[in-house]
């Protein structure tokens, strides 16, 4: 079912599908940075719920996808907030959060604030903290004065769809919501799977996650020769396998190398 849900004055857009379980577990899908809820992962996942009789819930945050709001207004506080709304507004019962590469920082945000809800994360190439650790640092002298300046800089995308823009809302907006300044409270299972071969993302941002997490449940899963998007079928089906594991309450996960 894929349906709107306002806030304030912008319209967020999302899938949600009742399982036969309703009261849960469900599957949460949160996206990463300029990405959707219609994308390889979120199909994949939402076929594998209705195969096992899971609810399933897909967003998009404002200023991506079929969701309004102006992207360069906005960052992971508000991105946040989003994915916050939809879960409390239309899933019953505990949640499994699975976040893809911007949207594992998200799950992290909506566990701290929802620990309630949350039965356990499942990240994919995790990029905790990454306007911080991975971009800024990035920049040259010429892209920070001309953010300074003008608000964004544009950045060349390696993904064919054209240069994108890093505003300064975005560093703003997120830097407040970094999470690996610090332990992270949790303590519900998490499973991280990263690829080894990840051109945008190291694995030592997965490695950092762990090391923060409070909780002793947790697992990294290299995937070798696995790019940033882990979408290949033998890398949806370490996904798929994590998940069984987890919400059968069997505690392997797939394979770490």
């Amino acid at each position: 079912m894929h349906a709107t849900l306002a806030t304030g004055t912008d319209t967020l857009a999302y899938t949600h599908c009742h399982g036969s379980h309703p009261d849960g577990p469900g599957l949460v899908f949160l996206p990463g940075f300029r990405s959707h809820r219609a994308g390889d992962k979120a199909r994949y996942l939402l076929a594998l719920a209705e195969a096992r009789g899971w609810s399933f819930t897909a967003v998009d945050y404002r200023g991506h996808g079929e969701s309004s709001g102006d992207f360069e207004l906005l960052g992971i506080s508000d991105w946040t907030d989003d994915a916050s709304a939809v879960i409390c507004a239309v899933t019953r019962g505990p949640q499994v959060l699975i976040g893809s590469s911007m949207g594992a920082w998200i799950a992290v945000r909506v566990a701290l604030a929802h620990p309630q809800r949350v039965q356990a994360l499942v990240t994919v190439a995790a990029a905790p903290d990454f306007t911080e650790d991975l971009l800024w640092p990035t920049l040259d002298a010429k892209e920070r004065d001309t953010l300074a300046l003008s608000g964004r800089v544009l950045r060349p995308s390696d993904y064919g769809d054209g240069p994108y823009p890093l505003s300064q809302a975005l560093f703003d907006r997120s830097r407040d919501a970094c999470v690996l300044r610090a332990a992270i409270p949790l303590h519900c299972p998490l499973r991280a799977l990263h690829g080894g071969q990840d051109p945008d993302v190291p694995i030592t941002q997965s490695e950092a996650l762990l090391n923060a997490w409070s909780g002793a449940d947790k697992t990294l899963t290299r995937v070798p020769d696995g790019d940033h998007r882990l979408s290949r079928p033998a890398d949806l089906d370490v996904l798929r396998d994590t998940l069984d594991a987890l919400i059968s309450g069997d505690k392997r996960s797939a394979n770490t190398d």
